[in-house]
């Protein structure tokens, strides 16, 4: 059986489809296969009345906050957060509504060595039963 996780990116507040690899830190535009004229809500309230669980919103950059906070308080505990998550704030987008928050490159240096500390401290922060590693 195929299982479906929806997905809500955001970049710039927009919700998009971004070319995977073409997001960078050097402030160069992504490419975008879609960006929609529709709000992050919108998009929440559609997975929920359709019943599409374990889906999540994603910061992209700086800038989607309020558009995530949007999207989460149109399904409160029906999606999780990732994008620029830590310890110091983990706990704050429990609140507004994510049933747990997503930690990737949080996780490593630089040169990519695993920073355990970071785990430890998101775990301490809101226990390990919030957090989604990916």
């Amino acid at each position: 059986m195929t299982r479906f996780r929806p997905c809500i990116d955001l970049h710039q507040g927009k919700v998009k489809q971004i070319v995977g690899g073409s997001l960078r830190d050097d402030g160069s535009e992504p490419t975008e296969n879609f960006v929609s004229d529709k709000p992050p809500a919108w998009f929440a309230e559609t997975f929920r009345n359709d019943r599409l669980t374990g889906g999540h919103v994603i910061k992209l950059g700086p800038g989607n906050d309020a558009a995530a906070r949007e999207a989460l308080s149109a399904w409160p505990g029906g999606l999780q957060i990732g994008g620029g998550i830590s310890a110091g704030n983990a706990q704050e987008w429990l609140d507004a509504g994510a049933s747990h928050v997503i930690v990737t490159s949080a996780l490593f240096d630089a040169d990519g060595e695993f920073l355990s500390e970071t785990l430890d401290a998101l775990v301490k922060a809101i226990g390990a039963d919030k957090l989604v590693i990916d």
